[in-house]
């Protein structure tokens, strides 16, 4: 992470948004943070802000990590959100990994953030490289619509849809159908329930 970073912390406490920032300077992370902890302010930062990583405290009484996750995949799906929490139940780990959160760092062991951070960045920034009808595409593709079905339901013939398809394919370096289906559902960009 050469460049600088910028980290959206959903976070309650200045006092543990500081920590967080001196253990990323710590490690050469350059970072430029802004702290929100209502639900208001993160819509409003993911659009202004628009930041690389988005960090939050699961515990935060009114707005948790669940919803945030929900905002970010569908405002900014390919910025990751990794959980940093004091404590975390089992429960609701698995909920959040399940939705698309990259990561879980226990405030207690901070030193782990700036390699789970690194690693999130490596797997959303392919993410990156399609276009919104691809990643419309990828969505529906993942929650299990057949190609005619996604045209009809997008209103473009087949062959679009397919090329669509081999487009996203060459550009996540994925080469089969349950790849993509795989890679959505690690992203979170529709829920394993669908």
């Amino acid at each position: 992470m050469s460049s600088t970073l910028r980290v959206l912390l959903l976070e309650d406490s200045a006092v543990d948004a500081e920590q967080i920032k001196k253990v990323l300077n710590r490690v050469g992370t350059k970072a430029v943070m802004e702290r929100v902890d209502s639900i208001e302010t993160f819509t409003r930062a993911l659009a202004e802000f628009a930041p690389d990583v988005v960090l939050a405290n699961h515990s935060i009484a009114s707005f948790d990590a669940r919803a945030a996750l929900a905002i970010v995949q569908a405002q900014r799906p390919a910025t990751p959100v990794i959980l940093v929490s004091e404590t975390l139940d089992e429960q609701v780990a698995v909920e959040c990994l399940r939705a698309g959160a990259e990561g879980i760092v226990l405030k207690g062991n901070l030193g782990r953030l700036a390699p789970v951070i690194e690693a999130a960045l490596s797997v959303r920034q392919r993410l990156e490289t399609l276009t919104p009808r691809q990643l419309e595409v990828l969505r529906l593709v993942a929650e299990g619509f057949k190609t005619r079905e996604i045209a009809r339901r997008l209103k473009l013939s087949v062959k679009t849809i397919e090329t669509h398809r081999g487009e996203m394919m060459k550009r996540l370096g994925i080469h089969d159908l349950v790849g993509l289906v795989r890679y959505a559902l690690r992203l979170g960009l529709v829920p394993p329930e669908s």
